[in-house]
């Protein structure tokens, strides 16, 4: 297993550095227990106060063998710049200042209360992961499937299926070099909540009384820095999952990675998928499936990389089939 370069690190090691009074840690610290592609993924701050600019290089220069007395032509490589771009996630929330007096003000309470809004933005951040698409929803960041949504790219991989019950497995290799979480420039790096005191709110009939807000604000995107390093297992059939054919398919992602030590090599699958593979980890006699102890919880690997499970991965996607 791979590890993150020295630039790249995880929402809770910037949220400890950027907030030393532990509000934004104690925020992350929560989405994390229901997040596991928070646990993996590596945040890098954008270069732009909207974004991040990234450079690619799509050409190589040539190079050739001379012979004496005759010389070479001069070469150059090409490049071209990406604007991956950040979405603003937000939401407000409040309670009746008397219920929150009663329980004498605790921020405790006021946390368990707000959980469910945190938990919201949770699922969001994760289904915009996967599924956002800026051309339908420019106010989202880009997600993965929609580049890697066709059969002639050279990372999907289609496992066969049919219909609109298909699935997919992702395969990540997180770093500050191939594919990060990114936010502006200059601002907060996880998601961020201001008390904003007491005001006045009002009930459905106009009637008015007293209560406290908070404002809940995230500013992730998604940079796919190198594609090479994200590799779609596409178009399984949720009725049709055959064990081997999944390890099969595995193995051929990971091959299509050209270095899974240059960053934290994951794989990302739903409930189904996950199910599959761990009974089949269970197996002591199976050496590519294992079920390993990470920081005293069992999880279940693929050739050393943790297989990771991600609700926000359907069960109804429709097969690739160009």
């Amino acid at each position: 297993m791979g590890t993150l370069g020295n630039t790249a690190l995880t929402l809770s090691e910037w949220s400890n550095r950027t907030d030393p009074g532990g509000k934004v840690a104690e925020i992350t610290e929560v989405l994390a227990q229901t997040n596991e592609i928070l646990d993996d993924a590596a945040w890098v701050e954008g270069n732009l106060p909207t974004g991040h600019r990234t450079t690619v290089r799509t050409d190589l220069p040539t190079v050739s063998w001379r012979k004496l007395n005759y010389g070479i032509k001069p070469s150059k490589s090409r490049t071209k710049q990406i604007d991956d771009t950040c979405g603003m996630l937000e939401s407000y929330a409040e309670m009746d200042k008397a219920l929150s007096e009663l329980n004498g003000h605790s921020s405790n309470f006021r946390t368990s209360e707000e959980r469910a809004f945190l938990e919201a933005m949770n699922k969001e951040f994760a289904d915009t992961f996967v599924y956002g698409d800026t051309a339908l929803e420019p106010e989202k960041f880009l997600g993965l499937s929609p580049r890697f949504n066709s059969l002639e790219h050279k990372n999907v991989i289609n496992f066969g299926g049919v219909g609109n019950n298909c699935t997919s497995i992702w395969v990540v290799c997180w770093s500050d070099q191939t594919v990060h979480f990114t936010f502006p420039k200059g601002s907060s790096s996880g998601l961020t909540h201001g008390d904003l005191g007491e005001v006045t709110l009002e009930d459905a009939n106009g009637g008015r009384y007293q209560g406290i807000r908070t404002h809940y604000k995230w500013s992730p995107g998604l940079v796919v820095r190198d594609w090479r390093y994200v590799v779609r297992i596409a178009s399984i059939d949720v009725n049709n999952i055959g064990s081997g054919s999944l390890r099969h398919s595995l193995i051929e992602g990971l091959n299509m990675i050209p270095n899974t030590n240059m960053g934290k090599t994951v794989i990302y699958c739903n409930q189904s998928v996950k199910t599959q593979l761990d009974i089949e980890a269970s197996d002591k006699n199976n050496v590519m499936l294992k079920t390993e102890n990470w920081e005293g919880k069992p999880v279940t690997t693929f050739w050393g990389c943790p297989v990771r499970r991600v609700d926000s991965i359907l069960n109804t996607e429709s097969a690739i089939t160009a």
